[in-house]
């Protein structure tokens, strides 16, 4: 039901987990432990794989957070459950309170996970195309260390997501991001259908990593779009279904 990143499983006092769709109690296209509060998914099934997630993780489903994604930069501090149910407009977030699950959810784009062992703080990150490239993992980064950690002690672990074999994009994408800097043509390759293109984001996620000074990156691998275990956002309008499922990524101080 769920991945671990080697890197973060060798951290002290931390616990983590990358959840597939495996384990849950929703059914028809959201078949499996889709989390996703915003889906249109029976809310009383979300709320069941939300807690079975929570106490996998070790909290309470009030101590399981993440935030009302809109694939933007920002990423926001947080210090205990949200108050009155309104969840902040953000993509990433940050703690240093023991017992409170942050996390992320996905389905297809880039899930990372943060920690700093030493200053006992850690980070969750929604990395889409969007977000990569505004700049989201430089903020959660910068938010991390307002909280006293370390970019150079930090280890950050990339989760499933969509992978280059799946990704195939149009000109224009290629050419968004090579307007912002000709040196990401390396991360496209040709399709074999015509003025087409297969992108690397967990390519562009990690570089944007090592370039912002992260030197402990970790990689699940696994491909969200070929692998059926893990809900995909492209998958879903392939098939022409209405909606889809989202996983939870968290991550949370014993």
């Amino acid at each position: 039901m769920t991945f671990e990143s080697s890197l973060l499983a060798g951290v002290p006092g931390l616990r983590h987990a990358f959840f597939s769709r495996e384990g849950g109690v929703s059914s028809g296209i959201y078949q499996g432990l889709n989390g996703g509060i915003g889906s249109n998914d029976d809310p009383a099934d979300v709320a069941e794989n939300r807690r079975r997630m929570a106490e996998q993780i070790g909290v309470t489903p009030e101590h399981f957070l993440n935030v009302h994604q809109v694939h933007s930069p920002d990423a926001v501090v947080v210090t205990g459950p949200w108050q009155g149910g309104s969840r902040p407009r953000a993509d990433a977030l940050v703690t240093r309170t023991e017992g409170l699950a942050i996390g992320v959810t996905a389905a297809d784009c880039g899930p990372i996970l943060f920690a700093d062992a030493t200053a006992r703080v850690i980070g969750a990150a929604h990395a889409g195309w969007k977000g990569a490239l505004a700049g989201v993992l430089e903020s959660t980064i910068e938010a991390m260390e307002s909280l006293g950690a370390d970019r150079a002690g930090m280890v950050a672990a990339i989760g499933p997501m969509i992978r280059q074999a799946s990704y195939e994009v149009g000109g224009e994408f290629v050419e968004r991001f090579i307007d912002a800097d000709a040196g990401n043509a390396a991360f496209f390759i040709p399709s074999v259908r015509r003025d087409r293109a297969m992108f690397d984001l967990a390519g562009f996620i990690r570089m944007r990593l090592e370039n912002a000074g992260i030197l402990m990156i970790d990689d699940i691998g696994a491909d969200t779009y070929a692998d059926q275990r893990f809900y995909s956002y492209r998958r879903s309008v392939h098939r022409n279904e209405p909606d889809y499922g989202r996983h939870v990524h968290a991550i949370v101080l014993e």
